[in-house]
């Protein structure tokens, strides 16, 4: 088993950088991908542009073991994601009988138009995500996972993805909530990350204290990590232990 994997997130559409809609799949993505030991390790937001994304795409794919895209597979003018995923793997896009049957069996012919038969054309050589919230399917190329952008279908592909990854080792955390401010455990936080470096810890502030959350797929040296920096903080100052 592969100690590291890693993964990124490429979010593609105009309506998230103009604000209009606002992402809820970073975190859940990170969150599932966390729960079978793959590291999140990179987030882009790319506007509806071919070039943008097929640059954006060829970066993350030969960077990371995994990327996941979010947006653009649509019936409308502006979605090009599938479009421009071919075309970033010198592929073609063919309409998939499978997806056409799939699309036809929720609709029924008669209402299978244009506009909803346009998504299921893929590349020739991606295979299916079933989507059952809304039939018409995400699918894979490679190590890249193409799936829509409304939440629950995101989730829904993600879930027909998860059964394809191949995760590293689990990834724990532990959190201490202290009411102190970042700059008064600075120091001394960053002499442990020093210490531990197998350990990845973060400090968060929040109105009224500071989080200090510690993450490694070591559970030893996390134990090990998490047990100094309470020796070192005010038991007074201690909000919540988990």
């Amino acid at each position: 088993m592969k100690t590291k994997v890693t993964a990124a997130l490429l979010i593609i559409g105009d309506e998230i950088l103009s604000g209009r809609t606002q992402d809820q799949n970073l975190n859940f993505l990170a969150k599932g991908l966390g729960e079978i030991g793959i590291n999140l390790c990179e987030v882009r937001v790319v506007a509806d542009i071919e070039l943008e994304i097929i640059e954006a795409l060829n970066f993350l794919r030969k960077k990371f073991d995994y990327v996941f895209t979010s947006g653009g597979i649509g019936p409308t003018h502006d979605d090009i994601t599938s479009e421009s995923i071919a075309k970033a793997f010198g592929d073609k896009l063919i309409k998939n009988t499978e997806a056409m049957a799939i699309l036809i069996s929720h609709y029924g012919a008669e209402n299978v138009n244009e506009a909803r038969a346009k998504m299921a054309f893929i590349p020739s050589q991606a295979s299916l995500l079933a989507n059952p919230i809304s039939s018409a399917p995400g699918f894979r190329i490679e190590n890249v996972f193409v799936m829509a952008g409304i939440p629950k279908i995101f989730q829904a592909m993600f879930a027909a993805a998860k059964t394809e990854l191949n995760g590293g080792n689990k990834i724990s955390s532990r959190e201490i909530k202290i009411s102190l401010t970042e700059s008064i455990i600075a120091q001394d936080f960053s002499d442990l990350q020093k210490k531990y470096a197998f350990v990845t810890m973060g400090s968060y502030p929040f109105e009224g204290g500071t989080s200090l959350v510690f993450r490694s797929t070591d559970i030893k040296f996390l134990n090990c990590a998490f047990d100094e920096m309470l020796k070192k903080i005010d038991q007074n100052s201690i909000i919540k232990i988990s």
